[in-house]
């Protein structure tokens, strides 16, 4: 290994083990907003058996994201921000 390459490997850990203690900001942040589920359910004019039937989930899994206990992750967060800019794309599913 050279030590060009371990002093740059030296230092990047030591720049994530201070942003972990909080001595340090990263250089940059990700933050993405959760969706209204249920604002977004209204919006189909499904009730919550036919949108869980429609997204193919369970009916408790699409409660506990409208109640904020779970939150939907990859793909269906992506779902859930296409169907609420448009509602009728549920009714081709």
């Amino acid at each position: 290994m050279s030590n060009e390459f371990y002093d740059d490997l030296s230092t990047s850990l030591n720049q994530a083990l201070a942003i972990a203690k909080g001595e340090a900001e990263p250089s940059r942040k990700f933050s993405h907003e959760m969706p209204d589920i249920k604002l977004i359910r209204n919006k189909t004019g499904l009730s919550q058996q036919q949108f869980a039937d429609k997204l193919n989930i369970s009916p408790r899994t699409l409660q506990n994201w409208e109640q904020g206990t779970r939150n939907p992750t990859g793909a269906a967060v992506t779902l859930m921000r296409l169907l609420d800019k448009q509602p009728d794309l549920i009714a081709e599913a």
